[in-house]
């Protein structure tokens, strides 16, 4: 990536431990991938938006407070370089802060919800292949709580030879295996032997397992846009991963389970599911027991 160059800003930092380097690194490489996504192909033509919209976006994907604010501290120490040595005329990332999000917790679907997301609408039975292909992320995404990003690059060879399990790739490229529920396996099967060729086209990746209606390999952008079709209300895919979680914990499933389910670093990232259970049995008990 040329136009960014990275490997000098990467160079001036004298005073940086190498392991440092190596997060500074994969920061910034990963807010420039992402950048290109929005096509934003140089220091000079990104703006605050942009920045403050990839924040965002690491929100939306589950990452920690404190790891969207070290992103953002890396961001600002590359624009303030890239200002200094006239790379731009002025610094986007200026006073740049990671979103504070919200003190609530996360929403869980409730059941209704979850069978509109699954019975999809109307519109959506109109197109078989593309019902069939968006019944599937939903139990897949539900079914083993996958990130969207783990779920937009799963290929072929990631799925079990008997379709009883899907082996995904998390953040900082860790693998995890995952089982799969019967409903996704079911679906998943269907979808690779009838649906996934009424979208393929010449140019189609061959490994990818899901494709969108231009027969290219499927974006987070269009499964948010596939959930909300779906969804009676906008829906964002980690809900149902928080879904996921909580049913899981609801059920009986031990902490260290969940927190391999959902490839946590970190068992306190898995916690607060915890909270989200106590939370809903108080108001099942409100609801229900005649002396709440």
């Amino acid at each position: 990536m040329p136009p960014w160059d990275l490997p000098l800003w990467l160079e001036s930092l004298t005073r940086v431990a190498p392991s440092t380097l190596e997060v500074y690194s994969r920061d910034m490489r990963d807010a420039v991938l992402w950048l290109q996504s929005q096509r934003v192909d140089s220091p000079d033509a990104t703006t605050r938006r942009h920045l403050r919209r990839y924040l965002a976006h690491l929100d939306g994907e589950g990452y920690a407070r404190r790891t969207t604010a070290r992103k953002a501290s890396v961001i600002r120490r590359y624009f303030d370089w890239a200002r200094r040595s006239d790379r731009l005329v002025s610094d986007p990332a200026a006073g740049l802060s990671a979103p504070r999000g919200s003190s609530t917790l996360p929403r869980i679907l409730s059941a209704s919800e979850l069978d509109a997301l699954v019975e999809g609408s109307p519109r959506s039975a109109q197109d078989p292949v593309i019902d069939l292909r968006d019944r599937t992320i939903v139990e897949l995404l539900y079914g083993s709580g996958l990130r969207v990003s783990e779920l937009c690059g799963l290929t072929r060879t990631d799925i079990a030879h008997g379709f009883d399990a899907i082996t995904v790739w998390g953040k900082g490229n860790k693998q995890r295996r995952l089982p799969l529920s019967e409903p996704a396996a079911e679906e998943l099967r269907s979808w690779l032997d009838r649906g996934r060729q009424g979208l393929a086209t010449a140019e189609s990746p061959a490994e990818a397992v899901f494709l969108n209606r231009r027969g290219r390999a499927l974006s987070p952008r269009d499964v948010r846009r596939i959930l909300d079709r779906r969804a009676a209300s906008p829906t964002h895919p980690h809900a149902l991963r928080h879904t996921f979680a909580t049913h899981l914990l609801d059920g009986g499933a031990d902490l260290r389970s969940v927190q391999e389910l959902l490839g946590h670093a970190d068992l306190a990232t898995t916690q607060i599911y915890t909270r989200v259970s106590r939370e809903r049995l108080r108001d099942i008990h409100r609801q229900t027991h005649p002396r709440a």
